[in-house]
């Protein structure tokens, strides 16, 4: 499975298996997340038997059960849509290794002694992992392709090219919070693109939510074709 691939195969999943994960499973997200840290400028944690910050309540009340491993999401205070971006990079590459994912914003109980949070940075959330008890089901779309497009392009009126139509498939298949698809992409002369958050409610969560859908839209669209504006 390739990450475009994993971009349609993956779905939230909240309720795992007890089953520990490979070591050579935990070995590659390493690398990767080392990767994305260094690249990125983050600080993003893997942390495993771990079982302790979905135990409460909240996570109960969440349907959350069987986590022990998590991703920590920590970057640079007020960078968020590059954590979006780097973070969703890792969770396709988990479904690549066969490993279930949920994004979990609220419901779950910090454990500071078990990751690393700097004075000038911020745990955005955690990515829960692992093997799930089922594969998850996806959430049908509240927006159609039409709904997240602006054509700026000086003869505007034709028809998309299928690259952008492509990326804008994947990034409707990206996951937001409480699936609000909050987003734009706009199509400029000279194949620009820009990517915009749109208001909400939840509107903390906007900038993560563009890491995350920018990099749906990239993987689909292929960086080849396109450059970002």
């Amino acid at each position: 499975m390739n990450l475009q691939e994993a971009i349609f195969a993956r779905h939230s999943v909240r309720q795992y298996q007890e089953k520990p994960i490979e070591a050579e499973k935990i070995q590659k997200l390493q690398e990767l997340i080392n990767e994305c840290n260094k690249e990125g400028n983050l600080h993003i944690q893997l942390v495993t038997d771990e079982p302790k910050a979905f135990a409460g309540g909240l996570a109960k009340y969440g349907k959350f059960s069987g986590i022990s491993n998590y991703i920590a999401m920590i970057c640079k205070k007020g960078d968020d849509t590059n954590l979006g971006y780097y973070g969703e990079k890792i969770v396709l590459e988990a479904q690549c290794l066969g490993l279930n994912t949920c994004w979990v914003a609220l419901t779950f109980r910090k454990q500071p002694d078990k990751y690393i949070v700097a004075d000038d940075e911020a745990l955005l959330c955690v990515v829960a992992l692992g093997y799930g008890a089922t594969q998850g089901v996806q959430h049908p779309a509240k927006k159609s392709s039409a709904d997240v497009v602006e054509d700026k392009r000086t003869k505007s009126g034709e028809m998309f090219p299928e690259w952008f139509s492509r990326g804008v498939e994947a990034a409707l298949f990206a996951p937001t919070a409480i699936n609000q698809q909050k987003f734009v992409f706009v199509l400029h002369d000279d194949n620009k693109v820009e990517a915009k958050k749109r208001f909400t409610m939840l509107n903390g969560y906007a900038p993560l939510d563009l890491g995350i859908v920018k990099l749906h839209f990239e993987v689909a669209a292929g960086k080849e074709n396109f450059e970002w504006k």
